[in-house]
């Protein structure tokens, strides 16, 4: 292993070690208070006790959307939830965005300088080939479209999409901007669903819960749709 891998493998067990600590304090902070939100009571004792970690509170959802985002592995739903349940749904909407901008920057210049030992490092010989090989982004003309329905769609693996950026024929600003912006459908309806169960709609809550798996459940298919039509296109050519 070379020296290179080694630091970032380093790096890569650090940010597990961050998220785990954050993500740890957290629990200890508002797990108790997660069973009396059934309650008006209980749902402003929580609110009281958001409010009073003042913006400590904001930049830990911040570091942990950042952190998740450059694991990848980590699942990214349930801290949107989170910061919809903190935040409400704008205000946790924001949070995620400025996390996420900041993980796709890191990454998208991590992998200009490091190459394939950066994605290797944080998904793996499989998961690189997989991304390397996808034919879906080879096509300069249409690979911003494409990245923006993939992430525009929820349900589709926007996380590993991040690590392609440095790779494909796109400008920088370009590629963040979609990275970011284009995965609003997939954050507003977590944030959104947070925010109800602090307000106590729990009806809307399940109900947003379903139709975001529904459209999830279309996204994925949508995106095996889109890789068969740009595999067909390739053998033609």
């Amino acid at each position: 292993m070379t020296k290179q891998k080694k630091k970032m493998k380093t790096i890569k067990a650090i940010l597990l070690i961050l998220f785990l600590v954050v993500v740890t304090f957290f629990t200890i902070k508002l797990i108790p208070l997660f069973k009396d939100l059934g309650s008006s009571e209980g749902r402003a004792l929580f609110k009281t006790k958001i409010d009073s970690m003042g913006p400590l509170g904001a930049f830990m959802i911040i570091g942990l959307v950042f952190i998740q985002l450059l694991l990848a592995f980590l699942p990214g739903e349930p801290l949107e939830i989170l910061a919809g349940m903190c935040y409400g749904t704008i205000g946790g909407m924001i949070l995620i965005f400025i996390g996420v901008f900041l993980g796709s920057v890191i990454i998208f210049f991590s992998v200009k300088k490091f190459g394939k030992d950066f994605i290797i490092t944080f998904f793996g010989k499989d998961g690189y080939d997989k991304v390397i090989n996808n034919k879906i982004f080879k096509n300069a003309t249409k690979v911003e479209l494409i990245l923006f329905i993939l992430y525009f769609i929820p349900g589709t693996p926007k996380d590993i999409f991040t690590y392609i950026g440095g790779l494909i024929p796109i400008k920088p600003m370009n590629f963040l901007l979609i990275s970011t912006l284009a995965r609003f459908p997939s954050i507003i309806t977590s944030t959104f669903a947070g925010s109800n169960i602090t307000s106590g709609n729990f009806n809307v809550t399940i109900i947003t819960f379903i139709v975001t798996f529904v459209i999830s459940a279309i996204g994925l298919i949508i995106f095996s749709i889109i890789q068969k039509i740009n595999n067909k296109s390739e053998v033609k050519l």
